[in-house]
């Protein structure tokens, strides 16, 4: 009774809190933000720049274009929180903007958060959402989000899997009976892609470039399977040796080569959680298939890749950057249905 009658005065949010993206939702309204999980601060005070408002896509256009006395900082890294302050600045400053004006008391907030995290990130998590803001916090694993915003029939005695690529982890789950049954999570997703396309232009063409630049080179150009037609892109950065700037023109064959590894890598992952499943669950998925999101679906024959490589249809998600987003937000609309299937800061962690 007391939570309801707290309800009527707060808004309850649902958070998406990614390496690269932030996306909050409101019960009722829909997602409602989504900015860059980035903050800029003063390098010697570590003291938000513009009021405290440098945050999100304001701080997005400072990245890599700072003096040395600015920091352009990602408070998460591999999706856990690495920068405790910043992160709790970030999300107060995101639940202000995300709240509506009038009175309000301090809301409810469903934290979406992958698998792999330990007891130790999660109690990060629950502490910096805390202190953001928040009356209660509670966690739901991405897998299970990103399959109930991507309409996957969870609920049924059937298997449905996901694989839900994001900039700091994968997270991939075969869910049956509104459980997961088998999932693996790795801390592989967009940011390692990018990495790996920095390092392959450092080897091959002696050209230093920032992961914004790599992050566009593989969004307009990369791909994971061959192309009908190959594409080719000017790239700008620094000579390793000369120390100048130049231009290099690099084609997808080679973004594709360079991104192998991670790929390799989300494909093992698939493979692990594919072998922990029963026959009758595998056989399933044999009709229904896979379905991709994250920014990571984004990735040009993706889906046609893994299905080659699986032998199981695959296909991307409609709006594949909200799924989990979306999902978090139906389990938070239907709470006393999925609290269960929460863990709270009141639970062992």
């Amino acid at each position: 009774m007391l939570e309801r009658f707290l309800g009527c005065f707060s808004s309850d949010l649902a958070l998406d809190l990614g390496t690269a993206n932030t996306l909050l939702s409101v019960a009722g309204e829909g997602i409602v933000l989504d900015e860059p999980s980035v903050v800029a601060v003063e390098g010697q005070t570590n003291r938000i720049l513009s009021g405290g408002c440098a945050v999100g896509h304001l701080a997005r256009q400072m990245l890599g274009r700072t003096p040395k006395s600015i920091s352009v900082v990602r408070p998460l890294s591999d999706g856990v929180i690495t920068d405790f302050e910043l992160c709790e600045a970030m999300l107060r400053y995101f639940f202000h903007k995300a709240q509506r004006g009038g009175l309000r008391l301090k809301p409810r907030v469903l934290v979406a958060v992958p698998g792999c995290i330990t007891p130790v990130e999660k109690r990060a998590v629950f502490n910096s959402t805390h202190r953001a803001g928040a009356r209660q916090v509670f966690l739901q694993t991405e897998a299970k989000a990103a399959a109930i915003g991507a309409g996957l029939p969870i609920a049924e005695p059937v298997a449905s899997m996901v694989c839900d690529i994001g900039g700091g982890t994968t997270e991939v789950a075969v869910i049956s009976m509104a459980d997961v049954v088998a999932s693996r999570s790795i801390r592989a997703g967009g940011d390692k892609m990018d990495r790996a396309i920095v390092d392959y232009l450092r080897r091959h063409y002696s050209l230093r470039i920032g992961l914004s630049a790599a992050e566009r080179l593989r969004i307009d150009t990369g791909s994971a399977y061959p192309l009908e037609e190959e594409l080719v892109q000017e790239v700008s950065g620094l000579d390793t040796q000369s120390g100048l700037p130049r231009k290099a023109t690099v084609t997808s064959e080679e973004v594709r080569q360079a991104l192998g590894d991670p790929l390799e890598k989300i494909l093992e992952a698939i493979k692990e959680t594919l072998d922990h499943c029963s026959p009758d669950l595998a056989a399933d998925l044999v009709d229904s298939g896979m379905v991709l999101c994250g920014g990571g679906a984004l990735l040009r024959g993706i889906d046609r890749y893994l299905a080659e490589q699986t032998g199981l249809p695959v296909r991307v998600t409609a709006e594949p950057l909200a799924a989990v987003a979306r999902g978090t937000l139906i389990c938070l609309e239907h709470f006393d249905r999925w609290r269960p299937t929460f863990q709270s800061s009141d639970d062992d962690v």
